[in-house]
């Protein structure tokens, strides 16, 4: 595997080596061995998955508090543009973002950690997404971020028009109204 630096610290992009053959491929998916010596010590206790249609937007979620997530994200199917926003107060990469492309083609996955707001969008007709979470889901400590926020200024690679949102999504604040932010000198991994 190689593991790719990006932009802002802590978000990592995960190539793996893929085997081709006339049976088709295999690689290796994930190594906590590789993961821990290349991102950083990480349990996953759950994994999940979501399938969704061409302009499908999700996001920019994140979790509160005690229940803070990463998560290391993949397709299976089809492709997304998938976005890490650094929501961290005080961070030097405050309110920006990592935006990267993965697909069922080039098996790339993301590492989004703690501290971060997560989104996608979905850039073909159909796309089966799964992700890795560091901490269980609760519902209570949802948080999120405006996916046309215009200080991110984020380029969805999908026309406005034809971006499609939960109820939910359609009502997310701009960052600089969250009422909810990570404070960077804290250790969110503790």
């Amino acid at each position: 595997m190689e593991f790719i630096k990006t932009e802002i610290e802590d978000v990592v992009i995960i190539e793996p080596r893929v085997f081709r053959d006339e049976r088709g491929y295999f690689f290796e998916s994930y190594s906590q061995r590789e993961f821990e010596a290349n991102v950083r010590p990480v349990t996953f206790v759950q994994d999940n998955e979501s399938k969704s249609s061409y302009g499908v937007l999700r996001g920019l979620h994140f979790q509160k508090g005690e229940h803070a997530q990463s998560k290391l994200v993949r397709v299976v199917k089809g492709a997304v543009l998938d976005v890490a926003v650094d929501i961290r107060k005080g961070s030097p990469t405050f309110g920006k973002y990592v935006a990267v492309e993965l697909s069922a083609e080039n098996h790339r996955q993301l590492f989004v950690p703690r501290g971060f707001a997560h989104g996608f969008s979905v850039l073909t007709p159909e796309v089966v997404f799964q992700y890795k979470c560091d901490n269980f889901y609760c519902r209570e400590s949802e948080g999120a971020i405006a996916w046309n926020d215009p200080t991110l200024n984020i380029d969805w690679r999908i026309p406005s028009d034809k971006i499609i949102l939960s109820e939910k999504d359609k009502l997310n604040k701009p960052l600089a109204q969250s009422d909810y932010l990570f404070d960077y000198n804290e250790d969110l991994y503790r």
